[in-house]
């Protein structure tokens, strides 16, 4: 039995520049000199990052860069804390910094702000890249956290800086900001998140609602995969979350259902094309 399933890819999707700008940089090395050492994964999908792999990308962490001496290594979109670049001068390392330009402004915004004795807060993921390599422009002093609640039990100054890791959610970030204003607080909010993500939580919802159901494409560690797929299943419940095709099944679906393919800033196109090749020899 056929689906005949009717497949379409939102043209919208696929990534933001701050990573095609890091990956064609990569893929011209690469192709001039076989290999090439990149600083963490290059993007949060693994499928791509095997594919570069392939072509002779190597995936280092910050452990290896201390131990590294005289190569060329890669700094991703999402930005590099003060001491990896202290690091590469001391061991005569050429960093390739595919920084994304909107992660650079914004480090050098917090970077101002720390020089000038603000006490910050950033809205962002612990632990993730762009949020440390924020984190380094101020000593390691700022403040993160990623849910408000986990500012119940801190003692905040009365005066602060309030920033955003530049994938977080725009309506999130004002609901956090007047919620502390309302607690009290005198906050200087810096609205800091890339407008070509944010304006992928508008068009999306257009894009669901056309359709039966919804395959959304993202790697598992994509923080702006969360926030998108959350904005697909709000206006679309059907909506599954897949990292490859072989996630997808038939029992998934129903014959004669229409659906959308969508995905985060760090999902390749070539990805959701191959999840719709799969869907359409159903």
């Amino acid at each position: 039995m056929t689906y005949q399933l009717k497949v379409s890819i939102d043209g919208d999707s696929g990534f933001c520049f701050g990573v095609v700008y890091a990956i064609d940089m990569a893929e011209e090395i690469l192709a001039e000199q076989g290999y090439l050492y990149c600083l963490g994964d290059i993007v949060h999908n693994d499928e791509e990052v095997e594919r570069l792999k392939v072509k002779g990308l190597k995936i280092i962490e910050h452990d290896d860069l201390k131990s590294l001496k005289n190569e060329k290594v890669l700094i991703r979109a999402h930005g590099e804390a003060p001491e990896t670049y202290r690091i590469a001068l001391e061991n005569n390392i050429t960093l390739i910094d595919a920084s994304c330009p909107v992660v650079l402004k914004l480090q050098n915004r917090i970077k101002n702000s720390y020089d000038e004795q603000e006490k910050i807060l950033i809205f962002g993921k612990h632990g993730h890249a762009e949020v440390i390599g924020l984190q380094g422009q101020t000593n390691n002093n700022a403040l993160v956290f990623q849910d408000i609640a986990e500012l119940d039990e801190v003692e905040l100054p009365q005066n602060f800086t309030l920033y955003s890791q530049t994938t977080k959610s725009t309506d999130k970030f004002y609901q956090i900001k007047e919620e502390l204003i309302n607690r009290g607080y005198e906050v200087k909010a810096h609205d800091t998140i890339c407008r070509q993500v944010s304006n992928r939580d508008k068009e999306l919802p257009e894009f669901v609602k056309n359709f039966d159901k919804i395959v959304f494409v993202s790697g598992k560690k994509s923080s702006n995969g969360k926030v998108l797929y959350e904005v697909c299943r709000k206006h679309n419940p059907n909506t599954y979350f897949v990292s490859s095709s072989d996630e997808l099944s038939k029992t998934m679906f129903n014959v004669g259902e229409s659906v959308g393919i969508c995905g985060a800033t760090s999902t390749p196109m070539w990805l959701m094309e191959e999840v719709k090749q799969v869907l359409e020899s159903y």
